[in-house]
C-alpha cells in the first residue's frame, strides 16, 4: 500500500471521527508562548471519554527572549501527539493521557532544567530524538467556546545527537553519540477555543 493511500484512509479516519463525536478544539501552549516558541495544536473527540491531542512546537529561528545574547540559540521542531483519558466528559476536568514525541533541535549556550546534557551551556548540541511518557491535567471551562488547561507528565526520551565546541565552529568534526533521559517530558499551560 503506498504512503498517500495510507495517509488518506487516515485523514479520512480521523475526519469520520471527528463529525461522529462532533467536538474540535484548537490551543496553543502559553508557556511556550512566553519562551517565544511557537505552537499550536489541535484536540479531536474520539468518544464520549477519549481524546487526541497533537500539539506541534516549530522554532526555526533565535528566538526573541534570548536575541541580546549572539552566543545562545534554541532552534526546535517538536510533535507530541497524546491520547487522552477524560474521568468525567471529553474536554472537561481531569484526564489521563499517553504521550509519544519527536523531534529535532540545534541549541548552544542555554541552561535548561531538565535535559541530558550538563553542559548545554558551554556547548553546541544538534540532533533528534523520540520518546513517550504518561500525563494528568486538568481542563477548566471558562464559556462555550474558551476554555484553559494545565498538564504535566513524566517518560523517556532517547536522544541522538552532534557536539560542537561552539556554534559557529561546524567545520570541525562534531562528537556523535546518544543519551536515554528520564524525567518530565510534558508540561504545558494551554489556552483552548472549543468549537
Amino acid at each position: 500500500m503506498s504512503a498517500k493511500r495510507v495517509l488518506f484512509s487516515l485523514v479520512c479516519l480521523v475526519m469520520t471521527t471527528v463529525f461522529a463525536h462532533g467536538q474540535v478544539a484548537v490551543k496553543t501552549n502559553l508557556a511556550m508562548d512566553a519562551l517565544a516558541i511557537p505552537n499550536a495544536g489541535v484536540e479531536i473527540g474520539l468518544s464520549k471519554k477519549f481524546t487526541l491531542d497533537v500539539p506541534v512546537y516549530y522554532n526555526p529561528f533565535e528566538s526573541v527572549m534570548w536575541k541580546k545574547d549572539d552566543d545562545k540559540l534554541f532552534k526546535l521542531f517538536m510533535v507530541q501527539p497524546e491520547l487522552r483519558y477524560w474521568l468525567c466528559d471529553k474536554f472537561n476536568g481531569h484526564f489521563f493521557g499517553v504521550h509519544a514525541m519527536g523531534g529535532a533541535y540545534n541549541t548552544t549556550g542555554i541552561d535548561l532544567p531538565f535535559t541530558p546534557f550538563k553542559d548545554l551551556a558551554d556547548y553546541r548540541y544538534k540532533g533528534h530524538f523520540y520518546g513517550g511518557g504518561i500525563s494528568y491535567g486538568y481542563q477548566y471551562v471558562m464559556s462555550r467556546h474558551w476554555s484553559i488547561e494545565g498538564t504535566v507528565g513524566i517518560g523517556y526520551a532517547y536522544v541522538r545527537y552532534k557536539k560542537y565546541p561552539c556554534e559557529t565552529c561546524s567545520s570541525i568534526k562534531p562528537k556523535k553519540g546518544d543519551e536515554n533521559y528520564f524525567g518530565p517530558t510534558r508540561a504545558a499551560l494551554n489556552l483552548i477555543y472549543v468549537f
